[in-house]
């Protein structure tokens, strides 16, 4: 027999199922024995009595959590006993074989509940336990299927997905890089990759011309609330774009995802609103404005864009030096290019960075790019950066902008926050399978960890501690 899936029951009547799954709860009524048995399309009701004999004594040892394989028929339920909750509500299943495939110690924490009430450090250190959660499992399928639906929309508008490094080159990028000692060559590093914001512009360098990426970041950040030191986004880049081209077609591409994957919610105004990053600092005193017209109401989504950004913000209290706001590989207006090339009126130079802002929250920001050498050096050189050192860092950005790359601009959206604001959910750890702590810690591997003498001594590491 092939197993059949929990949920195909309520249209099983009459017919003979094998069920696979866990005990998701037990209740004795007098000598009745009702099981609960969850896979992960949903929930069957199995009703054991005590004329089924060994079965049934099987049955009186049955514990929440435990594996079991159950063959049986499948029966409409009493009229009085319908759960009109559960979309198996109508059916129940009278086992004629029950096998137990694995027993279970007690779980730490319930699982039958959302889970909010509950540790969140316990949670993350039994995060497998955690994820047989309806609420979770039902957010990691709703992640794939957004993901899925992505892919195909990209797909279907052809552009090409590519994988880019994990293992790249420490550059500047805004944030602190993860590192990683090379055993081969004492002493040097590779880095885990900030962003694809590098190898994507090289993709434009090598005519791919739409690229897109489901891509994994890394960032060694101090504590900072809803963070993670590695997240998830989606990477898109294009070439022989326009500002507004970008924009049209991810605007297009939110509209058409928030329809498909969650009909329930409704998008307050299309097209999206339009600020520049200086009437929103005006207005709202925010770059991220909440725009909802009802904010009690959880199934209204506001979306708009901000843009016109400064280029470049005083890196210091000081004001002796510049930093860029966003990203240094972003093209200024076209109207700002001459300044930004004679390094003069830093300070009013926009930039044609794009954010796109949901319910407050900034799920998404990109720009037209710098595509020729001297633009970007520019950047850098206003940043204070020495000769040798745009070199040693953007070197190999440089040489392949010298060597034909088109004009090109793209965008890069928070997959994690915008799954856990379309779900209503507090965090993004409750979207993320396995979530590090907000102090950047894997409760349930125990990481970070130590590692051995051996393992050092091969990569021509030694670790002294601190004196501290």
């Amino acid at each position: 027999m092939q197993r059949t899936q929990i949920l195909q029951t309520k249209d099983m009547v009459g017919e003979t199922v094998e069920l696979f799954g866990w005990v998701a709860t037990r209740r004795d009524h007098g000598k009745i024995i009702f099981i609960d048995l969850r896979d992960r399309s949903g929930i069957a009701q199995v009703v054991f009595v005590p004329q089924q004999g060994d079965m049934y004594a099987t049955a009186e040892k049955l514990r929440p959590e435990w594996v079991v394989r159950i063959k049986g028929l499948v029966k409409a339920r009493p009229e009085k006993m319908v759960n009109a909750d559960i979309p198996t509500g109508k059916v129940e299943i009278e086992p004629q074989e029950l096998e137990v495939l694995n027993e279970a110690l007690t779980p730490p924490f319930a699982l039958d509940t959302d889970g909010y009430e509950i540790g969140e450090e316990n949670r993350m250190k039994y995060r497998y336990l955690d994820l047989r959660r309806p609420r979770l499992a039902g957010n990691l399928v709703i992640r794939h299927k957004l993901i899925t639906f992505i892919r195909n929309w990209l797909d279907k508008k052809e552009f090409v997905e590519v994988e880019t490094p994990i293992l790249t080159k420490s550059t500047p990028e805004g944030a602190r890089d993860y590192v990683v000692p090379s055993r081969l060559y004492a002493g040097k590093f590779y880095a885990l990759p900030q962003s694809p914001q590098q190898y994507k512009q090289l993709l434009m360098a090598a005519g791919v011309e739409k690229y897109f990426q489901i891509a994994r970041c890394f960032r060694d950040e101090d504590t900072r609330g809803d963070r993670q030191p590695e997240f998830t986004q989606l990477d898109l880049e294009m070439s022989f774009v326009a500002r507004e081209d970008v924009m049209a077609l991810n605007e297009v591409l939110l509209i058409d995802m928030i329809k498909t994957v969650f009909p329930e919610k409704r998008i307050q105004e299309i097209p999206f609103p339009r600020l520049t990053h200086k009437e929103a600092i005006e207005k709202y005193q925010t770059d991220r404005p909440d725009l909802r017209k009802d904010k009690d109401d959880k199934d209204l989504l506001a979306l708009c864009w901000i843009i016109d950004f400064p280029f470049f913000e005083k890196a210091d209290e000081l004001g002796d030096s510049w930093t860029f706001t966003h990203n240094p590989f972003s093209a200024p207006k076209p109207e700002a290019m001459a300044d930004l090339l004679d390094k003069k009126n830093i300070g009013e130079i926009l930039t044609t960075q794009y954010d796109v802002v949901l319910n407050g929250w900034e799920i998404g920001g990109g720009s037209i790019r710098n595509h020729q050498a001297e633009a970007l050096q520019a950047v850098f050189e206003i940043m204070g950066f020495e000769k040798s050192r745009i070199e040693s860092n953007f070197g190999h950005m440089l040489e392949a902008f010298r060597l034909g790359t088109p004009p090109h601009g793209g965008i890069a959206w928070g997959l994690d926050r915008i799954i856990a604001l379309l779900r209503n959910e507090p965090n993004i750890r409750e979207v993320i399978a396995f979530p590090k702590t907000g102090d950047a810690r894997d409760l349930m591997m125990d990481g970070p960890s130590e590692i051995s003498a051996k393992q050092l001594e091969e990569l021509h590491l030694k670790v002294e501690k601190s004196k501290g």
